[in-house]
């Protein structure tokens, strides 16, 4: 059976994950946003295929996404790893993952890296994955796909080094203005940082700066301090423009 187990709290790493799936015609999908979920059900066999996609925080894996990963059995299924960045520089996201799902009993087969809309920054890399990407993507997707059925190893090695980096998010929360307390933030954040009865406050020691909660909100509520965002823009700015491209691991 093919699985598709993704972290994405603003919808680029779905969208990267779903092209690179594109050749399997039936999948089964996992999130790992739902912190409802029992991630220790997910007992997988060497007869699976799963596909795995995170987001690059800072060049690491989201911590709260190697805890949900490190809840599974691999059980020997294929793995095709895919980390998703917003144009700067995934750094250590794929070897770490690579680490946390061999520990877990998986086989990585395949990986990418790719690049979709900054998550924080909208106007880098916008509208990532584009048409050219779509084509790119699916094409791997087959590359993949094929090289699994025909039972050889992985010939590339991940990019990244051991010892990873040290994590350093950008630290500010989203705040929200006008809330109409309709709770769409409360549902989504995958840490639990929104109180349900206070849907319009944010507990600044849970948050992760995912900004599910400001991409979900209707009303366009919720939203980072101008002050600090533009003086992170600044200092990232250069290493944010131009565009990248993204990367196949066979």
């Amino acid at each position: 059976m093919f699985y598709e187990i993704t972290f994405s709290p603003t919808g680029g790493t779905k969208k990267c994950a779903d092209l690179l799936s594109a050749a399997w015609n039936e999948k089964t999908e996992i999130d790992l946003m739902k912190r409802q979920d029992d991630f220790t059900k997910y007992t997988f066999t060497a007869e699976d295929i799963c596909l795995v996609a995170v987001p690059s925080f800072g060049g690491r894996v989201p911590a709260v996404a190697t805890e949900r990963l490190q809840m599974m059995q691999g059980g020997g299924a294929k793995a095709i790893l895919v980390v998703v960045y917003g144009n700067r520089a995934y750094e250590d996201t794929l070897v770490e993952l690579e680490d946390t799902l061999t520990e877990r009993g998986f086989v990585p087969m395949a990986g990418a890296a790719a690049v979709a809309e900054h998550s924080i920054f909208r106007e880098f890399a916008a509208g990532r994955p584009d048409a050219n990407d779509e084509i790119q993507l699916k094409d791997w997707s087959s590359k993949i796909k094929s090289k699994l059925e025909a039972g050889t190893e992985r010939a590339m090695p991940f990019v990244g080094n051991r010892p990873y980096k040290k994590y350093g998010a950008i630290p500010m929360v989203p705040k929200a203005k006008s809330c109409q307390m309709c709770g769409k933030c409360v549902s989504i954040c995958p840490v639990g940082a929104i109180p349900a009865d206070k849907p319009n406050e944010t507990d600044g020691d849970k948050c992760i700066t995912c900004m599910a909660c400001v991409a979900a909100c209707p009303m366009q509520a919720r939203a980072l301090n101008p002050v600090a965002l533009a003086g992170a823009k600044a200092m990232l700015k250069k290493a944010l423009e131009g565009r990248k491209e993204n990367e196949l691991f066979l």
